[in-house]
């Protein structure tokens, strides 16, 4: 536990205001612990909601330990178990809930807990500070950009809140820690005051005054201002050195002063009394235009019955959707071609050129004559990659379009044929007769493919006859040539 160099003094002031006809804040303020909490349902009682919280919280108000942040999380839940307790008892509390703020004085700063829209401010040298964030839905479209906070002011739904302690849904609280300084000042309050107050006017009126004047100058400044809600503050002074011995009472104000939540009365069906029922005004009638704006701000509901079934058959339809989505995927892939490679062959597959274990996605449609290995690099290589086509036609047309890879032609150096030097003054009377040329012996030629045959081919052109000697007319006999003149 942190050792105590400062202390608090506090005060507290709850007014129902001038358009409610019930107090649904509730407030709690001590030399350790301070509470804010605003009553959320109408005719479903959020004053039990509120009070019943304060109730649970309260038991905070002692010497804290060095885990007190953890401790509050704690209590923020038991109160959450406790109103589960109420509405299951009484069913017509149903849709009550409220918001908790409190904080914890450990002598050196503040612990601080946060559910729904009351607020928590610092007053230090004068500045206001504000300590939490609303849970509502204008401050999330102010986070977002979406409006700005002037505007969130006069928004339509600036009273609709988004998180509460409702006994149906698990409390997820803003846990932080505030260090204070001796002069500082703390305020809790509902927002029936910080909703029609500026920050200024409220920095203003807190710093003046001792705090039971600042208390009562706040609640009637906000009624003036045209506060329709009740009205809630909670103020503390942080004060040098250790709290005296004849420390005040804690303040206890709102509906938590009355706690409404122990006084209800159960005939036999453990439901509420025929009296309880007239007390908590629960025969309004359904006219809408005498629902309580508290009914619209947070209405939870309870766990849906039959979770299971529903999850079960929401699986069912996404399993059908996946099966319909995979059987049309599987028809259009059954119209693809593509050109390939197989065993080293070039061949036009129907399908698409995806394994997937289990499914046959390809076949062979056509097999072609030219090989993978007989065609230029860069064609061989779109070949074993796949060649998309958009049809059995367009397929045969990139085969016919592939470039074969053929050698460069080798040729035989030409044959030296002897000649004769004439003596000198001699004339050559008879013709030299050739001295027979030695038949070569006959090498292995490297073996090219076909469509070599023909310069530039492709995949589709047909090979040249070989054997023609170009030039040469068939039947035509050569002839030697005769002795010169």
């Amino acid at each position: 536990m942190t050792d105590e160099t400062l202390h608090l003094s506090f005060a507290a002031l709850s007014d129902v205001g001038r358009v409610r006809r019930d107090n649904q804040d509730s407030g709690y303020a001590g030399p350790h612990l301070l509470v804010i909490a605003d009553g959320v349902g109408g005719a479903a009682r959020g004053d039990i909601a509120s009070s019943a919280a304060v109730d649970a919280i309260r038991k905070l108000d002692v010497p804290p330990t060095d885990d007190a942040l953890s401790e509050l999380s704690a209590t923020i839940h038991l109160a959450h178990d406790r109103l589960a307790e109420i509405v299951e008892a009484h069913p017509e509390l149903e849709g009550t809930s409220t918001t908790v703020t409190a904080a914890i004085f450990d002598g050196s700063q503040l612990q601080v807990g946060h559910v729904g829209d009351s607020r928590g401010y610092l007053l230090r040298d004068g500045r206001l500070e504000g300590l939490t964030t609303d849970h509502t839905l204008v401050q999330s479209l102010v986070d977002e950009g979406r409006i700005t906070e002037q505007e969130a002011r006069v928004h339509p739904h600036r009273n609709l809140i988004l998180k509460a302690v409702d006994g149906v849904h698990e409390p997820e609280p803003d846990l932080f820690s505030v260090p204070l300084h001796a002069g500082d000042r703390v305020m809790l309050c509902s927002d029936g005051c910080s909703g029609v107050l500026e920050p200024a006017e409220m920095a203003d009126l807190l710093g003046n005054g001792p705090l039971e004047e600042a208390a009562v100058a706040l609640v009637r400044a906000a009624l003036e201002a045209g506060s329709s809600d009740n009205v809630t503050v909670v103020l503390a002074e942080v004060l040098d050195g250790a709290a005296a011995e004849t420390t005040d009472a804690a303040a206890v104000v709102g509906a938590a002063a009355a706690s409404p939540h122990r006084n209800l009365g159960n005939d036999e069906t453990g439901n509420l009394t025929d009296g309880d029922v007239a007390a908590l005004g629960a025969d309004a009638g359904d006219d809408l235009d005498d629902l309580d704006p508290e009914e619209l701000r947070y209405a939870p509901r309870p766990p849906p019955r039959f979770g299971w079934a529903r999850r079960l058959g929401a699986l069912a339809v996404l399993v059908l959707l996946l099966v319909v989505g995979a059987g049309a995927l599987y028809s259009w892939s059954q119209g693809q071609y593509y050109v390939s490679d197989n065993g080293g062959d070039v061949v036009i597959f129907k399908g698409v050129k995806v394994d997937v274990p289990g499914i046959r996605t390809h076949k062979v449609a056509e097999r072609t004559d030219v090989a993978v290995g007989d065609l230029q690099s860069y064609d061989a290589g779109r070949v074993r990659s796949g060649i998309r086509a958009d049809g059995l036609t367009d397929a045969r047309r990139i085969v016919a379009d592939l470039k074969i890879d053929c050698p460069e032609p080798t040729t035989p150096p030409p044959s030296a044929t002897p000649t004769r030097k004439k003596k000198k003054g001699a004339t050559a009377t008879a013709t030299q007769t050739p001295t027979p040329t030695p038949t070569p012996t006959p090498t292995a030629t490297p073996s090219i493919p076909a469509a070599c045959a023909t310069p530039g081919a492709t995949a589709g052109t047909t090979p040249a006859t070989p054997g023609a000697t170009p030039g040469a007319t068939t039947g035509t006999t050569p002839t030697t040539p005769g002795p010169t003149p």
